[in-house]
């Protein structure tokens, strides 16, 4: 059964190469009938307004939406101290306090519209698994993506048949680290020995990640029949989230008994 998308951020990057894979899937033989099913809406996810409209003019078009994808999102790079508190603001505005704005319009839509259900798609980062230098604001928006789109799946009755999805791309040859990527206004002079600009410029197109089979991948994961609450894409988030869980699991139990010692006496589980 053909499903419908709500893909924000689509003017570059895995939002442009995810709508070309959806429409490939509706009738790879005819442009025609592809263009039919495609109907660009302005989005600014940071106004709720404009979400609300665009929400109402894609139902208006096809009666119900299946899948919302929280691709919307840009990289800010550069040491901590070099930011500005505009910047980190703008940072959390667009990669978290809009993905929420989003987020909570597809869950009414999705309880709401019969039969109910969809699946939410939030395009995270391995940066939101991992620390990254140059990215903490960034990162730190990415890991509240996660959290919270942990705790909302644990919230939804079952019956409803809303399911969440995070997909950490590692490095792909997009925008991202190109011209869409902002940067601190000065560098700090007691950072000398970093520089974000020069460091993203050597890394720009040098990335493992295609574009085109990472939008393919996230399809894919879309529209598995038991799609799972969290997967990487991209050989070096594969690589880096198995490094992350052996340190976890190397971490954690080293402290043990610390981690054990804090209970109430007498205290049992319930």
């Amino acid at each position: 059964m053909p499903r419908t998308f709500f893909i924000t951020g689509t003017s570059t990057g895995f939002g442009n190469n995810l709508v070309q894979e959806v429409l490939d899937k509706v009738d790879s033989g005819n442009t025609l009938t592809a263009l039919k099913n495609y109907l660009p809406v302005k989005l600014d996810v940071t106004d709720q307004e404009q979400v609300n409209v665009a929400f109402k003019t894609a139902l208006d078009k096809f009666g119900r939406i299946d899948v919302v994808v929280n691709n919307a999102g840009y990289g800010l790079a550069g040491v901590f101290e070099e930011l500005t508190q505009e910047q980190i603001k703008t940072q959390m505005d667009v990669n978290f306090f809009g993905l929420l704005q989003v987020t909570k319009k597809a869950m009414d839509v999705m309880r709401e519209q019969k039969p109910s259900g969809g699946l939410i798609q939030q395009v995270t980062s391995i940066g939101g698994q991992t620390g990254v230098p140059f990215f903490s604001i960034y990162c730190a928006s990415k890991w509240e993506v996660e959290g919270f789109t942990e705790a909302i799946s644990k919230e939804v009755k079952p019956e409803w048949g809303i399911k969440f999805q995070c997909v950490e791309p590692g490095g792909f040859r997009t925008d991202w680290a190109g011209r869409s990527m902002q940067f601190p206004e000065k560098k700090h002079p007691a950072y000398d020995h970093m520089d974000a600009k020069k460091a993203m410029g050597d890394r720009h197109g040098t990335q493992a990640g295609d574009p085109v089979k990472g939008a393919r991948a996230m399809y894919e994961l879309a529209t598995l029949e038991e799609p799972p609450l969290r997967a990487v894409i991209g050989t070096d988030a594969y690589k880096a989230i198995n490094n992350k869980i052996k340190t976890y699991g190397e971490n954690y139990p080293k402290y043990e008994k610390i981690s054990n010692s804090t209970d109430i006496d007498g205290y049992t589980a319930k």
